[in-house]
């Protein structure tokens, strides 16, 4: 397949076919070099659990050398990669995504899933790889659940005693979370754990929500006329997702999974439980509200044109309503202090964004706050101009959300690599190769970001 071509349609309904017909003898060298990529992925997947717990490019600053306790089944093999074998084993692996990809209408859907599955469950046994987010998770549960403090208003500083905050990143030991009410709620569920344990239950969550978001992406991409396999590879061998997402058990991949049901729900046209899901998941992560206006302004796939503005409307209202009360509940008026918090994560990490990229590659220092409101305008800018252009049937809602989506990313102040993970599965249910080939540059850029 080329990816300057459109997909290959495919037949309406949600039901897995996971065998191709016989190939062509023309097909057979792009079904090869099909299996060969899959085998890259995962000799290279396997590499990296492997040494993970041996270096240090791998382990969060906070984690090293890391414990015994969370090295994971494979932490006493003594391989350290390096930085140069690091470098060589990620390229490796994005070389190998991109022509699995390309070749992935050769290949049956059974070899694909089994190939996501086993790549899930190699990093799920590692020890956290490159962020110490998950960490950061559990304290804020345990501020709540266990000293009955608000992680709304208080950064985990607030308990320098506690045993996980030395895993910290430093830069996150005075900032309050960042995360919807139901995240948070969900980290009180867990605190109690040990350590380890909840290190574990993160990334397993992960892990689940991925392959939640592969069998969702198969069934929307069989609604749209796409195909399913092409899809299901183009999100579930994404180097980023796999490396960054699960193995460091980030929640972005849950908010992606309840996110994806709610675009394959408004699909089928139950535009109410579409809205629900889309708030839903933005009470996991706020990223998830920029779907939103997308789906009010589709016509949602309706033959005759109408819009089910309204019920996606009314279906996010319905759950608004008990995630308020939720919030409420548990954290008083904190979660009103989650913009101002969100701000403050922003204007920490302005070296990793694209903004800070350009400019410390021009030698031009930090751009600063007028630069950062150049951006933020051209942000609202564009969006009103999809949202335009969606309204008007020029594009789909889909690929619409996800040109937000990539715009996002660009203007953002903070780039960290796992965002590029909101991108992927709306390029993988859009026809735009463009939008295809955007995120698959930006994966290799979010595997630059060591």
């Amino acid at each position: 397949m080329s990816l300057s071509e459109p997909l290959g349609a495919a037949p309406k309904g949600g039901a897995f076919e996971l065998i191709r017909p016989r190939l062509g003898a023309r097909n057979s060298l792009s079904a090869r070099l099909g299996w060969l990529a899959l085998a890259g992925l995962l000799v290279s997947g396997l590499v990296i659990s492997l040494s993970a717990a041996q270096t240090d490019s791998l382990l969060p600053a906070s984690m090293r050398p890391v414990p015994s306790s969370l090295a994971g089944p494979f932490g006493g093999t003594g391989l350290d990669l390096g930085l140069g074998g690091l470098i060589a084993v990620l390229s490796l692996m994005f070389v190998c995504y991109a022509v699995a990809i390309r070749a992935a209408d050769q290949l049956s859907g059974r070899t694909v899933l089994m190939s996501i599955a086993a790549l899930n469950a190699l990093v799920l046994f590692a020890p956290p790889l490159l962020s110490s987010d998950i960490f950061s998770y559990g304290a804020y549960g345990r501020m709540g659940a266990l000293y009955g403090a608000n992680p709304y208003l208080h950064g985990p500083n607030a308990f320098p005693l506690d045993p996980l905050y030395p895993f910290i990143g430093t830069q996150w030991v005075s900032v309050p979370t960042a995360y919807g009410p139901v995240f948070t709620a969900l980290s009180y569920v867990i605190a109690p754990l040990g350590i380890a344990t909840s290190v574990f239950a993160y990334k397993t969550i992960a892990a689940i929500s991925t392959l939640v978001i592969v069998v969702v992406v198969w069934k929307a991409a069989r609604l749209r006329g796409l195909d399913p396999v092409t899809a299901v590879a183009f999100v579930g061998l994404n180097p980023v997702i796999i490396v960054y997402g699960v193995g460091g058990g980030h929640n972005d991949l849950l908010m992606l999974a309840i996110l994806v049901t709610g675009v394959y729900v408004l699909l089928q046209r139950r535009e109410r439980m579409g809205g629900a899901l889309i708030v839903s998941a933005a009470a996991v992560k706020l990223t998830a509200a920029l779907l939103l206006p997308f789906a009010l302004a589709s016509n949602s796939g309706r033959p005759d044109g109408a819009r089910g503005g309204r019920g996606v409307l009314s279906g996010a209202g319905l759950a608004l309503a008990p995630i308020a009360a939720l919030g409420f509940a548990l954290f008083g008026t904190g979660p009103l202090h989650l913009m101002g918090t969100l701000k403050k994560v922003q204007n920490q990490s302005d070296a990793h964004s694209m903004l800070g990229f350009i400019s410390t590659g021009l030698g031009l220092g930090n751009l600063g706050t007028n630069a950062e409101l150049v951006l933020a305008a051209g942000f609202v800018v564009t969006v009103m101009w999809l949202l335009r252009r969606v309204w008007l049937g020029k594009i789909d809602w889909i690929t619409g959300a996800g040109w937000a989506t990539v715009a996002l990313l660009i203007t953002a102040s903070s780039l960290l690599p796992w965002y590029i993970a909101w991108l992927v599965p709306l390029a993988a249910l859009s026809s735009d190769r463009r939008l295809w080939l955007t995120a698959i540059v930006l994966t290799g850029v979010g595997l630059t970001s060591l």
